[in-house]
Order: C-alpha cells, then structure tokens, then sequence
C-alpha cells in the first residue's frame, strides 16, 4: 500500500512539474547541447531580437531591431524560465544592436546605426521619462551598421563604442581621423559629441561587435568579424581565411596601457588561419597577421607582423562572432557565433566558450585552433542560415543563468548547467538560492501524500 502511495505521488510531482515549465518548440531541429549543459527555448515571435540585459530588478529588457526596446518580467528557476508582461520600453525602430545600463539601472543606452542614445530609466516601472538625449552621434556607415557599447564598471564614466567599416574591404580605415572601424572611449555625461572626437582605444577593426571587460583584472576584449571573400596574389582563400580575432586592448585604467590606440591590421593585414591555402605563405604561423589584395602590393606580412597589432587569438573564418560575456571570476568567456554565409560548409551557429587562466589571458596560445569549446549548437548546420538558429545577444541574471538571442528566428533561449545550476554560480544571489518552483513542487507532493495517507486511515 505504502509503495503505491509513493508511485502515484511521484506520478503527481511529475505532472506538477510539466505544468509548471511550459515547454515552447522550435520549427527547426532542436539544438544539440553539450554534456553537462541544460537549454529551454524560453520566447519566440520577436523582432530580430539583438542586444539584452537585465536591470537592477530582475527585468529583462531586449532590443527588436526595427521595434526598440522591449522588457519581460522573469519567473522561474533553474532552466524553467517564463517570460510575461512584455512592454515596450523605447519604441524606436531606428535602434538595432547595442544596449547597456547603468549599475543602478537609472540609466538606459541604446545604439541606432547613427547614434547612441541616453534614456532615463525606472527599474520598477520599466519606462522610460521623455526621448532621450544623442550623446554620441557621426558614425552612419552603409554596410557594417551595428554599434557595440560597454559601460566600464572598473573606470568610472567611461562608454565603450564599436564601429565597424563602411564596406567589406573599407580603405578609408587606414586613417585613424576617419572613424570607420574602431572603438572608442566616452564620457556618458555628456551629449552630442561626435563619434571622432572619443579617445581610440583601437582601430583597424574592421567590425569588433563583441566587446567585453573583464572582472578580474578590468582587461578589455573585442571579437573582430574579419573580411569576406579575401584573395592574395589572384587566388581566392576566403573558404579558410582570414581568422576571426579575439583582441585585446589592456585595462582602461592603467596609465602605462601599451595597447591604447594600437592598430589591429584591418584593412591592409589580416589573422591567419589555414596557412596551407595562403601563397607566399613562408613562416607564416596561424594567429599572425599576412597582407593581401592588389591595393597592399607594397605592404608585406612583415609589416603587418612588426607593425600592426596581433589578435591574442583566432576563430574559425566566418564564424562571425557576436557577443562575449565573461562570468564573474573572469575564468571563461562565452561567445555567441552568428554564423556564416562566405564558406561552403556553415560554420558557427552556436555559444561557445574561452577559458581564461588567473592571470586574467586565455589558455590557450595565440597558434590554437581549439580555443573555442561548444556548449549549444545547431544539430544540422547543413540547413543554416535558413532554418536554424543564429545567437546574438547574451546576458547573465542574478542567478548566473545566461541568455542568448536568435535574431533571425526571433528568439530567446537559456543556458544553465545539468541539475538547473547557474553557469555563474559565484553570481548567484542569496535570495535566489532556493528553488521557488522546487518548493511548490514539494509542497504539493507532501500534501498529496499526507491526503493519501489520511484516506487510508
């Protein structure tokens, strides 16, 4: 009697649990997740969903391009998530990629191909008051349109912009006054400075939309998205080259920085990936830069080797790297790969992960190919771009769970770790370390048994 008691407990406690974390499904194969890793599409039909963020309150605020700026209520623990109550927060079309907000969550930025915004921001209302104000503007460009921003929390008052060329292959980045492929340094105090007239902290970037600081030692990192359909001496080498590049530009506070407005080759150099398929190669080593194109004639690889600034490490070509985010140790870098479209064989389409030692750099050496570990990707990237998902965004919540947008498939996935732990279990609040579903879940079972045993009595 009592075995049964049990069963039909435990049969309860399961169908509790379903009802409890609605499951959505994606039209494409479900994505394949590594061991030791849990994934729940948790929002679809959204607008080409790009950058995201949580705010000091738990809300989840996501830019739709073409829409503005969305916000979600979250409920939920470990991959059980839901996402309610969707508000627009700023409804500007205009907006299509970059978003950040202040430690106190009083101040919301957002980036339109031309502009970066300043709103003032209400957690507990999530709205905004007023339009908000242009601090930073002067950087429209026709082909690479998004505008990457990072708010340093190691220097105080200081905005990070990314901006990539004007087209594939874009000469006019030659010139530092220019503007075209870089990042910049701002104040977010003040408005309507032109994007030139921020302090470089790199450039000959042709499109670095991954942009991180991190925690440990406030060390800057960007993700470059290298050139398309490259050729040396009159054959093509695109399908393997040149590499995608993690770059890194030193810690914003540190007087001494020695990589403060250095040049990362773009457009005259470029990172190395499958050396066999590059004439002229010679000595050349993956990870190190070569020159290319007829325009380069008189640069050599040895100029782009002495003078032009090395990535720390490289990414398969046309992997397309979108976003980092670091966990609160500063011990791994998660990366979404948006994909490719120059390659014959699709590559990306998935979150992976860099591991970082203590002392705040990869493990790995700048010559490896297999910096990179995959935590989620597409089970048949043979249907991508079309019918598979492409991350973009990534955010972490107070729970060390880490979400990720699919822009072209206009969703919202999270990431967490088998048994529902965070990812970022250091990040991991107090109040959030009891699980609210697991507690209603038992609370249910025990008074099912407790009514079960009093009908047998």
């Amino acid at each position: 009697m009592l075995n049964r008691i049990f069963v039909i407990a435990a049969a309860l406690e399961a169908v509790v649990l379903a009802q409890s974390c609605p499951s959505l499904t994606a039209s494409y194969p479900a994505p394949s997740v590594a061991s030791g890793y849990e994934a729940r599409l948790i929002a679809q039909d959204l607008e080409s969903p790009r950058g995201l963020l949580f705010d000091n309150k738990g809300n989840l605020l996501v830019v739709e391009r073409g829409k503005g700026i969305s916000s979600f209520n979250v409920k939920g623990d470990g991959s059980c998530v839901t996402l309610s109550n969707k508000k627009t927060v700023v409804g500007d079309g205009a907006l299509n990629h970059g978003i950040e907000i202040s430690t106190d969550s009083k101040s919301l930025y957002a980036s339109s191909v031309e502009t970066v915004f300043k709103y003032e921001y209400d957690a507990g209302k999530q709205s905004i008051k007023g339009q908000g104000k242009a601090i930073v503007n002067g950087m429209t460009t026709s082909d690479l349109v998004t505008r990457t921003l990072l708010l340093s929390s190691k220097s105080k008052n200081k905005l990070l912009v990314s901006r990539g060329g004007d087209e594939n292959i874009d000469l006019s980045a030659v010139d530092v006054n220019g503007g075209d492929s870089q990042i910049r340094i701002f104040d977010p105090t003040k408005d309507g400075v032109n994007f030139t007239s921020g302090t470089t902290l790199g450039w000959g970037l042709r499109n670095a939309v991954g942009v991180a600081e991190n925690p440990k030692d406030g060390g800057v990192w960007s993700a470059e998205n290298n050139a398309d359909n490259i050729e040396r001496d009159g054959f093509e080498i695109h399908e393997n080259n040149p590499a995608e590049e993690l770059n890194y530009h030193g810690k914003l506070d540190d007087a001494k920085n020695t990589l403060l407005n250095q040049n990362f080759g773009y457009p005259l150099c470029y990172g190395a990936w499958n050396t066999s398929e590059i004439p002229s190669a010679g000595a050349l080593q993956i990870g190190q830069q070569f020159a290319v194109a007829e325009e380069n004639a008189t640069k050599s690889d040895s100029f782009c080797r002495d003078d032009r600034q090395a990535p720390r490490l490289v990414f398969q070509p046309h992997s397309s790297p979108l976003d980092l985010k670091f966990d609160s140790k500063g011990e791994n870098l998660y990366v979404t790969l948006h994909g490719s479209w120059n390659t014959e064989d699709p590559v990306g389409y998935s979150v992976s992960v860099v591991k970082f030692g203590a002392d705040g750099q990869p493990t790995e050496p700048s010559t490896s190919t297999s910096a990179l570990s995959p935590i989620i990707g597409n089970s048949n990237t043979t249907a991508c771009p079309g019918s598979c998902f492409r991350p973009a965004g990534l955010a972490w919540d107070a729970k060390g769970r880490l979400y990720f947008t699919s822009d072209n498939t206009g969703e919202i996935y999270v990431l967490v770790k088998s048994g529902g732990k965070g990812l970022d279990e250091s990040r991991t609040s107090a109040t959030g370390a009891a699980s609210t579903v697991s507690y209603s879940i038992m609370s249910i079972a025990v008074s099912v048994v407790a009514c079960l045993f009093a009908s047998f009595m």
